[in-house]
């Protein structure tokens, strides 16, 4: 019974699958891109693109990482037959840097009109991308119960948005009302003294002939 198993292993045993995994990954940052059938485009694309992620951070420990993954191999120039490197050398010094400034997304499928002769396998090109050109958002499939609860949530924000601002509104009117009445009534405060002073002389003086008792 298939319980537990991920991914897909092409009709091929383990060993085989990781061998088909790192030497396609090596002939692509070797060769900028390649040319194989659609499902192992597929297959390969996620390793090589966590492998320049690796690359990137230019570590000793990310490039043992990587040559655990990849299994280094040399580069042999077909034209004078000479060494010119190995691939996890050229995947440090000329493939990362390139991205260092990118997010992911360095490599695309690019699906073509031809058949492999044989079995009619479809062909597709796997290729490094330019890393001059801007990363292209994948278009948003919305089904329309996702679209209104969206817009629900959207005028939800948008109502209490307006709600705030009429509170901030009401505040400062009633600051601003409460500084006038303050204002309105600092006068009469000041007045209040001296309508309350103490009694005059005239009103001290006890009235003529009437002296104070014995």
């Amino acid at each position: 019974m298939r319980h537990g198993i991920v991914g897909k292993n092409l009709s091929r045993k383990t060993a085989h699958l990781v061998a088909l995994r790192r030497n396609m990954a090596s002939s692509l940052f070797e060769h900028g891109q390649i040319t194989t059938t659609l499902a192992k485009a597929r297959h390969v694309q996620p390793f090589a693109e966590k492998l320049i992620t690796l690359a990137r951070r230019g570590t000793l420990h990310a490039r043992r990482l990587v040559i655990a993954r990849l299994q280094d191999r040399d580069l042999i120039d077909p034209k004078n037959d000479t060494f010119v490197g190995t691939a996890v050398r050229k995947l440090f010094d000329e493939v990362a840097p390139k991205y260092a400034d990118r997010l992911g997304g360095y490599t695309r499928i690019i699906r073509t009109a031809r058949r492999r002769i044989g079995d009619g396998g479809e062909l597709a090109i796997l290729q490094l991308v330019d890393p001059a050109e801007p990363v292209r958002k994948k278009p948003t499939n919305l089904t329309p119960r996702r679209k209104q609860a969206r817009a629900r949530y959207a005028l939800a924000e948008k109502r209490s948005a307006r709600g705030t601002a009429r509170t901030q509104e009401s505040q400062e009117q009633e600051q601003a009302d409460q500084a006038a009445a303050d204002q309105a009534a600092a006068p009469e405060q000041t007045e209040q003294p001296s309508a309350q002073q103490g009694p005059s002389a005239e009103q001290a003086a006890p009235p003529t002939g009437q002296g104070a008792k014995p």
